[in-house]
Formats: C-alpha cells, sequence, structure tokens
C-alpha cells in the first residue's frame, strides 16, 4: 500500500466541476432532451476513432462558471471504450496545475487510465483516472471515470477571486 501524503503539501486545486459526459446510443435523443428541451447550446463536435466517440460538445451558464455537457454516442457500437454503457460516463473536474496533479496523485497510488495528458476535446489539456485501482496502483475511481483537465487562466483566476470573496 502506498503511503499517502498530507493534503496540506497537495500541489494543486480542484476548481470546480468542468463537465459531465452522457453517453447513448443516439446522440439524437439525447440532444432532444439536453437541447431542444432543456435548452443546452452545442458549441462544437467532436470525432474519434481512438476514444470511439462520436460527440456534441454543449454548454449550460456562462463565462469561467460555464459547465460543459458532452452528449456522446459510440462511433462503433462493438467497441471499446463503450461510451454509451453507463448513461452518465465521465465527472470532468477544473484543475489548477494538471502535470502537478498527475505526478503528485501518482506518487499517492492513483491509477490513470492509457493515453496519459493529452488534448481533450474542448482543446484543455486532460487526463483520465480509472474507474478500477489495481495491484500497483490501488486507488481509482471505485467505478466512475474522472477527467482532470486543465483549467485556464481565466478559470483558475474567477476560482481564486471567488474564494477571496469567500473570505472577506
Amino acid at each position: 500500500m502506498v503511503a499517502l501524503t498530507h493534503p496540506a503539501t497537495r500541489p494543486f486545486k480542484v476548481l470546480g466541476i468542468q463537465q459531465i459526459a452522457i453517453g447513448g446510443t443516439d446522440k439524437m435523443r439525447l440532444q432532444k432532451l439536453w437541447v431542444d428541451l432543456l435548452g443546452l447550446e452545442v458549441t462544437g463536435t467532436f470525432k474519434s476513432e481512438r476514444e470511439n466517440v462520436d460527440e456534441d460538445i454543449c454548454s449550460l451558464g456562462v463565462g469561467p462558471f460555464k459547465v460543459e455537457v458532452d452528449l456522446m454516442q459510440p462511433l462503433n457500437i462493438d467497441k471499446k471504450p463503450a461510451v454509451h454503457t453507463t448513461p452518465l460516463n465521465h465527472v470532468g473536474l477544473w484543475i489548477d496545475d494538471l502535470p502537478a496533479a498527475v505526478t503528485w496523485l501518482s506518487a499517492q497510488g492513483l491509477r490513470f487510465a492509457p493515453g496519459g495528458i493529452r488534448q481533450g476535446a474542448a482543446g484543455f489539456d486532460i487526463c483520465f483516472v480509472h474507474p478500477k485501482g489495481n495491484d500497483e496502483l490501488p486507488i481509482g475511481g471505485e467505478g466512475v471515470l474522472i477527467e482532470l483537465v486543465q483549467a485556464p487562466a481565466e478559470v483558475v483566476n474567477a476560482f481564486a477571486a471567488l474564494a477571496a470573496a469567500h473570505l472577506n
């Protein structure tokens, strides 16, 4: 078992929810609810053979507190990753220093999914916490895929200003 470092030495902050990703076999059905009925705006699309995904990137909210909602369907229903098999596919968290977070969390025994830090669908650097730990790296998402997303400066600054306002 990996010995945990005291949280006060954590070299990064989780700032807030960056995204949720919802999977299904037909993203048009997802759009009916999320876009047509609930009014989310489609801000982009992303297709990746490697990730087996065809997704619409939607948003709710404004400015640095905007939350991305990805509506995803598999390109090939018989291939992995199966983005449709869990309706709530993953949760994305804004991180103020992604490389520091990955280094520190790895040292704590957190297992990451293959692929490392890379550019995600919305253009931010991302990586994924594996849903399950293993013998070598015993800590995982306990069944939940978690995406860590490098927050841009305006998001880091907005969360810092919000935190400062609550201290006063």
